[in-house]
């Protein structure tokens, strides 16, 4: 795992995100008078995702209209975010693991991995994908055997209709879930620990003891606070949190109706594919930043966070991880600060314009707890640390 989470795609990932919407235009052509109406499909497909979500049919990939500009916009631009992030993380896949997918829609999870992960391409994974819809798994199907057609991939690809209460194989080695609890309705009233908590028995029950768990949902409060209920669960449940939170402690950022502060990663998408920015500018709703919330937690016993650094009100000489959340803000003194999350609770970046403005979202920051009284911020009560 990388302290950087989301490093930028070298040339020759970029250029691989530029083919696969040159590949979606050849496995589903569209004729002239529907690509003119694309952008307004994306639209109300983002409206039905959105403001009407309530409104939305369950299956409402199967509508030809939905599922093109699917596949058009929200595909690619799931992919490139997963890209960004995929590469950071330590997999350890081997020869005959297996990989499920919940809610893969048009296989999005397998799409990215294999773009994005050269390394994993030459094993031998087994995919067991589930979605609810029957014509978005046949199309990311057939968009995944194109992709890797005469590569020679030994990746095999097992596509399975239902919901999240299917029966599966269990004993994966990595268990997936990419914006597919944020769809979940059908728990909506109950408690948001209360719902972590299933939702964490379902990712365990499906994973092997040393099995990893990642979740990857929209960077909004809601996903948020759901996936720091969430990583609450599965410490509970004995899978330790390995990215992005630097220890196994406390969460600092949960969320919630009254804390504004939640834990979410924003990157520019200046590298994603001209293409894409330019139908997403035509629908009227351009990305010129992408954000997630996530979590990649390790096995039962495994790997999970950096420890803690002892507690606060404690006097410390130690190193103290610090994991950048967000945004550089000016501070009364003419300094620049970040929160972040550490061991100690909530910190506070502290530094130079130029040195916080220069660490990328998610970076992994060692700093040193001072000798002598902690430093709290009197707005917030974090930890102020510097690099």
């Amino acid at each position: 795992m990388t302290p950087t989470l989301f490093p930028r795609p070298d040339a020759e990932l970029r250029r691989k995100l530029d083919e696969l919407l040159s590949l979606i235009d050849q496995v589903f052509p569209l004729q002239a008078r529907h690509r003119a109406g694309l952008s307004n499909d994306v639209r109300d497909l983002s409206r039905s995702l959105t403001s009407e979500r309530s409104d939305r049919d369950a299956g409402y990939l199967g509508k030809p209209g939905a599922l093109s500009a699917y596949l058009r916009y929200y595909l690619p631009w799931n992919v490139y975010r997963l890209a960004r992030l995929l590469p950071a993380l330590s997999l350890n896949l081997k020869d005959g693991d297996l990989v499920t997918d919940l809610g893969s829609g048009p296989l999005t999870v397998p799409i990215a991995l294999w773009l994005a992960r050269p390394d994993l391409r030459p094993l031998k994974l087994e995919f067991q994908c589930l979605d609810r819809t029957a014509k978005a798994l046949d199309a990311g199907t057939s968009l995944f055997a194109a992709l890797v057609a005469g590569t020679g991939t030994p990746w095999q690809v097992k596509a399975v209709r239902g919901t999240l209460g299917t029966r599966l194989q269990s004993g994966a080695a990595l268990v997936c879930a990419a914006n597919v609890f944020n769809e979940s309705t059908g728990d909506a009233r109950l408690p948001q620990d209360v719902l972590a908590e299933k939702r964490a028995r379902l990712l365990s029950a499906l994973a092997r003891e040393d099995g990893a768990i990642l979740v990857v949902e929209p960077g909004v409060p809601a996903s948020g606070t759901f996936v720091s209920a969430l990583r609450d669960a599965m410490i509970d449940d004995g899978r330790l949190p390995i990215a992005p939170c630097p220890h196994a402690g406390a969460c600092p950022m949960p969320g919630g109706r009254h804390l504004r502060k939640w834990c979410h990663f924003v990157f520019d998408t200046d590298d994603a594919p001209d293409r894409l920015h330019k139908l997403s500018a035509a629908a009227g709703i351009p990305k010129e930043r992408a954000t997630l919330s996530f979590l990649f937690a390790g096995g039962a016993g495994g790997a999970g966070g950096a420890g803690l650094a002892g507690q606060p009100g404690q006097v410390h000489k130690v190193p103290l991880k610090v994991r950048v959340v967000s945004d550089s803000f000016a501070l009364p003194d003419g300094s620049s600060g970040r929160y972040a999350c550490s061991a100690r609770g909530l910190a506070l970046l502290v530094g130079s314009r130029s040195e916080m403005t220069a660490l990328g979202s998610g970076c992994l920051v060692e700093t040193r707890v001072q000798d002598g009284p902690e430093h709290r911020d009197p707005k917030t009560d974090a930890l102020v640390v510097r690099a």
